[in-house]
């Protein structure tokens, strides 16, 4: 990048002037309202594979599956009878298994 290094010098006073001006411009930017994310509280929300959880409880309220639901015999998950693909042996397929 050149520098021009016949051009003015700029003081304190200019410097200050320009972020107040640059301040007042950012108060009309659509994302000046938005609250910056610490990182060091955002890392504290995150779990590391592997670490000791005994000390949670879970706060989850299981439902037995309905009657429009099945359990897939691949994957084991509870899926809406839409999510049926086919029927092997006796035995449900999900889309997802099938595909």
């Amino acid at each position: 990048m050149a520098t021009d290094y016949d051009a003015p010098r700029k003081t304190d006073e200019d410097s200050n002037e320009e972020s107040i001006e640059e301040l007042k411009t950012r108060r009309h930017d659509k994302n000046s309202g938005k609250v910056d994310e610490d990182e060091a509280e955002a890392a504290e929300s995150f779990e590391l594979p592997g670490a000791d959880l005994s000390h949670e409880e879970l706060a989850v309220r299981v439902l037995p599956r309905q009657a429009d639901e099945f359990t897939c015999s691949s994957c084991f998950l509870v899926h809406h009878r839409s999510q049926l693909a086919t029927t092997k042996n006796g035995q449900l397929i999900c889309r997802d298994c099938a595909a």
